[in-house]
C-alpha cells in the first residue's frame, strides 16, 4: 500500500494529488489482501538482490515480486515493466502495465 501511494502521488504517471492517492489506497485495500514476508523471507530475498546486483529502490520491487511469488499471483501490475521482469525473469509471462 505504501508503495502504491508513493507511486501513485510520485514522479510516476498518470501522477494524482496526495489526497486522491489516499483514497485510491484506502480503496485498494479493501478489495486486496495484504500480504507479509516473514523477516527471514526477506533476507533471502535481499540475498538474491546482492547476488543479482540489484540495489537501491529496485530492492523494493523485489519484495513486492516475492509477495506475489509468496502468493502465487496470476497478474503483477506496474508501471516499470522492464525493471520488474529484470529482477524475476520467471514471473515475465505475468508482469504487465496497467
Amino acid at each position: 500500500m505504501a508503495e502504491m501511494y508513493a507511486t501513485l502521488s510520485g514522479a510516476q504517471r498518470p501522477k494524482v494529488t496526495p489526497q486522491s492517492a489516499f483514497k485510491l489506497v484506502a480503496d485498494a485495500s479493501k478489495r486486496f489482501a495484504l500480504i507479509a514476508l516473514a523477516p527471514q523471507e526477506i533476507i533471502a530475498t535481499a540475498q538474491r538482490c546482492s547476488v543479482t546486483g540489484i540495489a537501491g529502490g529496485t530492492a523494493y520491487d523485489a519484495l513486492i515480486l516475492a509477495c506475489a511469488r509468496k502468493v502465487q499471483a496470476e497478474t503483477i501490475y506496474t508501471f516499470n515493466l522492464r525493471h520488474f521482469q529484470r529482477i524475476a525473469p520467471d514471473l515475465a509471462s505475468i508482469i504487465m502495465e496497467p
